[in-house]
């Protein structure tokens, strides 16, 4: 019974979370990086979810990728206008689309970083059950080469970059990419602006890992500022009041359930 609540407060999520991007169809504005502080910036706009980058001391930290090749070409022309160092790593927080489907449009020599899971996921099948375009061999080299469990630092000069991983929610290999100097952590997907979080049960995510996960972060790194693949930045208490609504969301539809 329990295992069927589960199921059942999922698929409850997953219906408050559906939009039919066909009915918000906007003209897409060019690509534009904007200053977090420090080198640290949010890449904007462009087809795909926001992303990050950090300037080192003599390289590039870029994370997520957009989704097509115009993009990407906008994200190293604006990249190239606030420094000349070479892109050493691209990280991708998670495996849908819009944060990994410009990888194959980076340099080769670009080290790609991801979570274990995260890796799985890109030749797992969509949720139309389609086979993974990621089985295309041409593809390989843009697929994540270095995977983490845990917990990951990669470092340009004295700059750090964190990478966390704390479990289960929008998938099952999102992680959190936190620059300590900046007290700046991005979070992928794991927290929508305005709107209620999507979970994708079929590549394992869940609502209540989700919730665990959020809790976990916010314990653990001293982040001040939160960027969403979907938003503008937030701060702690925003993260906060997202995992208060979350349960209230579980709560109502359990007891929804329990009175039939």
């Amino acid at each position: 019974m329990k295992t069927r609540q589960k199921n059942i407060l999922i698929t409850a999520f997953i219906m408050l979370s559906v939009s039919i991007s066909s009915a918000q169809q906007q003209e897409v504005k060019p690509v534009k990086l904007s200053l977090i502080s420090g080198g640290l910036y949010e890449i904007l706009d462009g087809r795909g979810a926001n992303g990050g980058l950090y300037i080192g001391d003599n390289s590039v930290i870029v994370i997520d990728a957009k989704m097509d090749k115009e993009s990407v070409e906008q994200t190293m022309k604006e990249i190239s206008k606030v420094t000349d160092k070479p892109i050493t790593y691209l990280v991708n927080t998670h495996s849908d689309g819009d944060h990994v489907n410009g990888n194959q449009y980076f340099p080769e020599e670009v080290i790609i970083i991801a979570h274990e899971n995260c890796r799985k996921e890109f030749f797992q099948s969509g949720r139309d059950g389609a086979p993974s375009s990621w089985e295309n061999p041409e593809l390989e080299p843009y697929i994540p080469e270095l995977t983490f469990m845990d917990q990951m630092n990669i470092y340009s000069g004295s700059k750090k970059v964190e990478l966390w991983y704390f479990g289960v929610g929008h998938t099952t290999g999102d992680i959190v990419v936190y620059i300590p100097e900046e007290k700046t952590a991005f979070l992928g997907d794991q927290f929508f602006e305005g709107r209620p979080q999507l979970i994708h049960s079929y590549k394992g995510g869940n609502s209540f890992g989700h919730v665990k996960a959020l809790t976990k972060m916010l314990e653990t790194l001293g982040a001040e500022k939160f960027c969403s693949g979907h938003g503008e930045i937030a701060e702690r208490e925003d993260i906060l009041n997202h995992i208060s609504q979350m349960i209230a969301y579980q709560e109502k539809v359990k007891s929804l359930m329990d009175n039939n």
